[in-house]
């Protein structure tokens, strides 16, 4: 099973159940991050905030690290429940 290949998302009902639990934390990590910079870009405005915007940019920034570490492990727990299927199947044989 290639890495990222669309079709992984409905190889099976489980691997759905996967592909939109990943979802739902990809985006909400996306909101956040995109929050945290609007918030922080406001704070920029005043003297006395500074520090927090540099620390909502900072913490927005980790979010949008997240994103692809999100993503990755959705792959590769597809990958992992291949070989778990595929090792079931080779057992009722």
């Amino acid at each position: 099973m290639p890495l990222f290949a669309p079709g992984n998302r409905a190889l099976s009902p489980r691997h759905e159940q996967i592909w939109a639990a990943y979802e739902i934390a990809h985006t909400i990590v996306d909101f956040t991050a995109a929050a945290l910079f609007v918030i922080g870009s406001i704070l920029f405005f005043f003297d006395t905030t500074q520090a927090l915007a540099t620390w909502a940019f900072l913490i927005g920034s980790i979010c949008f690290a997240l994103k692809p570490t999100i993503r990755l492990r959705r792959e590769l727990k597809f990958l992992a429940l291949g070989e778990i299927d595929t090792l079931a199947a080779r057992a009722d044989e």
